[in-house]
């Protein structure tokens, strides 16, 4: 989803666990997604944790908004070795991997962040749950037309997503870079700009690297994937550091249904996701602009409850 939130200005999160030495080891990358390609609902084909056990073949899908990146058939051939045949299945946006994973069209999806899946939670109900975390990574401001931030003119138009919690973050990076100031909102809207330099524009998160053609939008904020598809991953003019205590909320995951994030099988999948193999190709995929996250799901798990309830709080 992924996409960060940093600067002495921004909103004060809850105190956290300081166990963070080993939270991010290598640098990798992420993002968020939403339809799947060409089915409305596909049969669910995972099997049982069982049918590895007793050596037959468990089919698990998974769904990602960055199909097309090359540590997917990596992250298939390990798991095929384990007897887990991993089948990705393609989404162009962020709204439909949750609904899929909720009505059991796939098994599992690695597209968002904490903070998002935090928001479908106590917006659906649906209580899907964090398998493991994957990556971190930034969500930085681009521009065709200036190379640093200070040279975005006054009432300068500055694209960002529009998706509720990535919105937020953009938000933050805005004023994190001295181009807004927000009040204290923990999800702030463009409603929650004090003051401002420049002119938001919320536009689809898939919209925001080609509006930079725009000769009218001065730069945009755009996440990872989408930077990546454009081919201007390297080529942001700011970014906040992803290994900041306060970008926690972004941790990237694999998700899934309520009550089946212990599934065996589902463990394996994440593990396979940190083999050097994997991790390696990831990071060279990202341009370097993100990190793998080390930590253990049960910390991951209890700053999503923590955010859930802080939002519902709020509500």
């Amino acid at each position: 989803m992924s996409d960060r939130t940093n600067g002495p200005t921004g909103p004060v999160l809850p105190e956290k666990p300081r166990r963070r030495g080993g939270l991010y080891a290598l640098i990798a990358v992420a993002a968020v997604a939403v339809i799947v390609a060409g089915a409305l609902v596909i049969p669910r084909l995972f099997t049982s944790s069982d049918d590895t056990a007793g050596g037959e073949r468990t089919t698990v899908r998974l769904g990602t908004t960055d199909a097309a990146q090359g540590h997917w058939p990596v992250l298939e051939e390990i798991l095929s070795e384990e007897g887990i045949d991993l089948e990705v299945v393609p989404f162009d946006s962020y709204e439909t991997p949750n609904p899929a994973l909720a009505d059991g069209s796939i098994d599992l999806n690695a597209f968002q962040h904490v903070d998002y899946l935090s928001d479908h939670n106590n917006a659906t109900g649906d209580g899907l749950a964090v398998v493991g975390p994957t990556i971190i990574v930034p969500l930085p401001i681009y521009s065709e037309q200036y190379s640093d931030v200070a040279d975005i003119p006054e009432g300068g138009r500055v694209a960002i997503p529009q998706d509720a919690t990535n919105q937020a973050r953009a938000l933050k990076v805005l004023e994190s870079a001295g181009l807004l100031e927000l009040n204290d909102a923990t999800t702030p809207t463009p409603a929650d700009v004090v003051t401002s330099r420049v002119q938001v524009e919320p536009v689809d998160a898939s919209l925001t690297a080609p509006a930079l053609q725009d000769p009218s939008i001065a730069a945009a904020i755009v996440n990872n994937t989408f930077a990546t598809d454009a081919g201007i991953i390297d080529k942001s003019i700011y970014s906040v550091d992803p290994s900041d205590a306060n970008s926690w909320p972004y941790i990237n995951i694999i998700a899934s249904r309520a009550g089946e994030e212990d599934d065996p099988v589902f463990q394996k999948v994440w593990e396979a996701y940190h083999d050097p193999r994997v991790t390696e190709i990831v990071v060279a995929e990202s341009s370097g602009t993100a990190r793998i996250v080390e930590e253990q799901p049960a910390q991951v798990r209890e700053w999503l409850a923590e955010i859930e309830d802080e939002k519902d709080a709020g509500a």
